[in-house]
């Protein structure tokens, strides 16, 4: 016998979805939360043996909204533990049935009824969202079965219901029917996650409201046209609606038209709306904005639209999608703070709150339908729902009661029937339900190939290349389309306008290459934007007696479980932004500030509908990391899209800049103190560019003297044994001074786009043994100025090496000069991770050690991942430096630095580039990296916990080293980013000051 949770049916027992007012609303009055604390029992299988009428006496006390799998202090869960898969499906692939193993949650919570309500209309109970299958009874009555765990659920109980007390029980299992369309990338986590209220509808009242509020840019005219119904599904008899702002008063159906300012991301415009009849009134804020297609081209109100955007899952590292109404704004203002203003809602729709929030502080949103069947492209998509007919009802209801519930927000710019559920017969009633519904709106379904059923061409992680031929429109079949298409098809989808709905996978350290898909998206009309895979870190907080730590897939002892890509986020767990979310800031800042030539900027308007007059412009000289002139850029106001140059020649030419030092130009546009927005923090940047006026002088060699000791040679404050190693740095002694070629993998490193790479970059440095270099001396010259060491370094067990050789000048007692001139020899398999040498230092405590440098930051900076960084004099400490990514990788780099001091216990170690070159070609300053563990000890850590200071200094000192890219599913890192065997030389300069000293704090 089927069980009630394993039918394929729609909904039972519910009332037709509607639209929502969460905040602010005018039903504050008829609507009491029931959220709060909860009686709860979990049974291990649906059939729990519970009668409906069980009060629960003497269960625990659970809290919704939640999930049961969360209940209690992180990593003391009493119901279960979290499981996290991208793609695969943890029970068995037999749809519609799931294991007698079905973990069930029986909830118990009393309410009262207002006498005045009975005697003026309905009782409804809402249930915002509960995952994944649920059955309402009240008083013991059975009222409803329901499913489409992020979709709203109302039921009417009014002729169940009692003045006074009643029980309301509510039966939700794990596993159902509806988790086989419900296998988004996230953590399988259950129980009521989203609010339950309970709510009055008055006799005569709103059952639902439809708006349609266009707007036409020729006239500068919105339309307004709003549809009510009342309870019964029926036009309303009697509503009628009024903007008193627009001095609109109009019947409802009939359109009335008025001048408006219309609704953008740039000026998200709103009016309150009120909808009257006579036994209610409701509110709500409209805006009025057009989206259409033309040409190919995706608009809104006539000027082509750019998203700049993100997926974005609802997560919270202790309460997991159960998000408060603070969780929301949180993300909404760092979207805006971060220069994001699309939101696609991977992979289903948000609560109904996020809208609002995106309504009031201007974000693009794709509403997606709560739609994913990844799991069945292990089998072929045999089984598959969207291709199976009796799943058609469930599946368009669900695309209905999103729409009914959304529609009203103008954030909401278009539509998705879901996400990688493959194509089948089910796809064409999604697509048409949703027009007949809204016809304004376009419609997205990535995986259509046949381009029948979406409006726009769109595609995941896209290579440079291919997206510029793209968006040129001359693409031709890929692989990953599916066979190659027939003319028609490709026809059709040569005339939608791309989007990239995911892009720049975020997965630790990176992504890398946000510059070069943010170029090809400007450059081009047919480009719409795109959406970084993903918004944050989705990792849970564990505690336990000893440690604290983010945990992710397979840190649970799941049977089946994806690891670490659930933790591919801009933001880390606890919304702290991610250096990857700071480069994208500058990325996507509405005013883009590039060099175009040394000592010229340009200053582009990046904005679509908005001009510059609401920008300021500051211009700072930065000599040897000081600043040392600055004053305002008499900056011409920019109408979008329109261009302008900064000549450093023109602009300084009464600036007289410091001699011996480098000097750099640094432009910043910020908002005018009278015209900054609210979600805008002080000196908010809008944009920020520098050039190089000048580069660093080279010193002279230096002619000091090299003294024989007992056991080897003294260089200034270098000490050198006999056999040619370095051991001490005036009284610091060191551990390792040797060149090095390897990092520890960062997560992009390790992928392999799902085999599109034939070896990961990760892979390729251990074929050639990089993880493993020893230096082997091969002789040691000692002259009367120069101590020459020559040495071989090649990893064990490999035959590739790199020729060394080292050049010991003493400058003072104090300084001293360091060439290193590294020559890779052999056949080498692939790139190298970074050139240049390694020292570690004996320190304890080497996590206090302050760094000053003067070079690239204040944070971390890669070759493909370096438009947030700025050149000027920066102080922290080591472990200031160091990034907690949820999975310890390579972190921390800092190029283009020119002098870094760091204040031991032994005094002050300074190291200076003097001259460094690549390939032949000089190089502005080093790559610093500092870190109180080894690399091998990082690569070793499975979370943050597991890293341990071991009291050494380990500091990296390169000539160069390799880019980002986002290799777990896109592109390696470009090849101006990409590091081949080549050779590089490094002079340094090394001071040490004997006494140890505070350091003066940088800007």
């Amino acid at each position: 016998m089927t069980k009630d949770h394993e039918r394929i049916v729609p909904p039972e027992g519910v009332l037709a979805p509607r639209y929502r007012v969460t905040e602010p609303g005018s039903l504050a009055g008829a609507r009491r939360s029931l959220d709060g604390s909860w009686r709860f029992k979990l049974f291990p299988t649906a059939d729990t043996g519970t009668a409906r009428d069980s009060p629960g006496e003497g269960w625990d006390e659970i809290r919704v909204p939640g999930h049961w799998q969360l209940a209690g202090a992180p990593g003391e869960w009493p119901y279960g533990k979290p499981a996290y898969t991208n793609i695969l499906y943890p029970i068995p692939l037999l749809p519609p049935s799931v294991p007698v193993e079905n973990p069930t949650g029986e909830y118990r919570r009393a309410f009262t009824v207002p006498e005045e309500w009975l005697r003026s209309g309905r009782v409804v109970l809402r249930f915002e969202g509960v995952d994944s299958w649920f059955e309402v009874a009240v008083n013991g009555v059975v009222l409803a079965r329901s499913h489409g765990s992020r979709l709203p659920s109302e039921v009417d109980v009014t002729s169940t219901v009692v003045e006074g007390e009643n029980l309301l029980a509510v039966r939700v299992t794990q596993w159902s029917a509806t988790t086989y369309i419900e296998d988004q990338d996230m953590w399988w986590l259950s129980g009521i996650f989203r609010g339950v209220s309970l709510e009055h509808r008055p006799t005569g009242g709103i059952g639902h409201v439809r708006v349609s509020a266009d707007y036409d840019h020729r006239t500068g005219r919105g339309t307004l046209c709003v549809s009510v119904e009342g309870h019964d599904g029926l036009a309303h008899s009697d509503a009628t609606v009024r903007i008193p702002e627009l001095a609109i008063s109009e019947v409802a159906g009939v359109p009335a038209t008025a001048p408006v300012i219309p609704w953008s991301a740039e000026n998200p415009r709103l009016y309150d709306l009120e909808v009257v009849t006579a036994a209610e009134t409701v509110s709500l804020r409209v805006g009025f904005r057009t989206i259409h297609i033309d040409g190919g081209v995706l608009k809104l109100n006539g000027s082509p639209v750019k998203f700049y955007g993100v997926n974005r899952h609802e997560f919270h590292p202790t309460r997991g999608r159960a998000l408060t109404s603070d969780d929301m704004l949180a993300d909404v203002l760092l979207m805006k703070r971060h220069h994001i203003n699309a939101v696609r809602t991977s992979h289903y729709p948000p609560h109904p709150r996020f809208l609002e929030l995106c309504d009031e502080y201007g974000l693009y949103v794709i509403d997606e339908g709560d739609l994913e069947t990844h799991g069945f492209v292990f089998e072929g998509w045999r089984g598959n729902p969207t291709a199976d007919p009796r799943w058609e009802p469930v599946l368009v209801d669900r695309v209905q009661r999103m729409v009914r519930r959304d529609a009203h927000h103008p954030s909401v710019v278009v539509w998705s029937l879901g996400n990688e559920a493959d194509r089948g017969c089910n796809v064409e009633p999604m697509f048409a339900e949703i027009r007949s519904l809204d016809p304004t709106r376009p419609e997205h379904y990535e995986a259509d190939k046949t381009f029948e059923f979406t409006d726009v061409y769109s595609r995941m992680y896209v290579d440079f290349d291919e997206l510029e031929l793209i968006a040129r429109r001359v693409d031709g079949p890929k692989p990953a389309d599916g066979p190659v298409p027939t003319a028609e098809i490709h026809a059709r989808r040569m005339d939608l306008p791309f989007m990239l709905c995911e892009y720049a996978h975020s997965m630790g350290n990176g992504p890398g290459g946000l510059t070069d898909y943010v170029d090809i998206f400007d450059g081009f009309d047919r480009v719409a934007g795109g959406f970084v895979w993903e918004w944050m870190d989705q990792a849970i907080l564990v505690r336990d007696e000893s440690r604290e730590y983010f945990a992710y897939g397979g840190d649970f002892g799941e049977e089946l479980h994806d690891g670490l890509f659930v933790a591919d986020g801009l933001m880390f767990p606890d919304r702290t932004p991610s250096p990857g979310a700071s480069e994208l800031a500058a990325v996507y800042a509405p005013i883009s500030i590039r060099e175009t030539r040394q000592g010229v900027l340009s200053v582009r308007n990046r904005y679509a509908f908005t001009a510059t007059d609401h920008v300021d412009a500051r211009w700072q000289v930065v000599a040897a990391g000081e600043v040392v002139a600055s004053g305002l850029v008499d900056l011409p106001v920019l109408a979008p899209g329109d261009m302008t140059e900064v000549d450093a020649a023109t602009l300084l030419a009464a600036v007289t800049l410091p001699a011996d030092t480098s000097a750099w130009l640094v432009v910043e546009a910020t908002f005018r103190d009278d015209a900054r927005p609210a979600w805008a923090e002080p000196s908010h940047c809008l944009g920020r560019g520098q050039t190089m006026m000048r580069a660093t002088p080279i010193p002279q060699h230096p002619q000091g003297p090299v003294r024989v000791t007992d056991d080897g040679w003294k260089v200034g404050p270098l000490v050198i044994d006999r056999s040619g190693r370095l051991v001490s740095i005036g009284a610091t002694p060191v551990s390792v001074a040797r060149i090095d070629a390897w990092r520890a993998p960062t997560d992009n490193d390790s992928g392999d786009c799902f085999g599109s790479h034939p070896f990961s970059d990760a892979a390729t440095w251990e074929r050639a043994g990089l993880s493993r270099l020893h230096e082997s001396v091969v002789r040691v010259v000692a002259e009367d100025d120069v101590l020459t060491v020559s040495s071989c370094a090649a990893g064990a067990g490999r035959t590739q090496r790199f020729a060394v050789e080292y050049a010991f000048r003493a400058v003072d007692d104090e300084t001293a000069d360091i060439d290193i001139r590294i020559t890779p020899e052999g056949i080498w398999p692939g790139t190298l991770a970074r050139i240049g040498w390694l020292l570690a230092l004996e320190q304890p405590d080497a996590g206090a050690v302050s760094i000053d440098w003067v070079g690239q930051g204040p944070g971390e900076n890669y070759p493909d991942s370096r438009r947030a960084a700025r050149f000027g004099r920066w102080t922290q400490t080591v472990g200031q430096w160091q990034t907690p990514y949820v999975h310890p990788q390579e972190n921390g780099a800092r190029q283009g630095v020119e002098r870094a001091t760091f204040a031991l216990r032994t005094g002050r170690l300074e190291i200076a580039a003097a001259e460094i070159t690549v390939g032949g070609r000089p190089v502005e300053g080093v790559t610093l990296t500092a870190r109180p563990w080894s690399d091998h000890a990082l690569a070793a850590a499975a979370h943050t916990s597991d890293l341990v200071p071991d009291d050494v200094l380990w500091i990296h000192v390169d000539a160069a080293v390799h880019g980002l890219g986002s290799a777990v599913l896109g592109p390696r890192p470009v090849a101006e980013a990409t590091l081949w065997p080549t050779p590089a030389t490094l002079r340094l300069r090394v001071t040490s000051h004997p006494a140890a000293g505070q350091l003066v704090d940088g800007a």
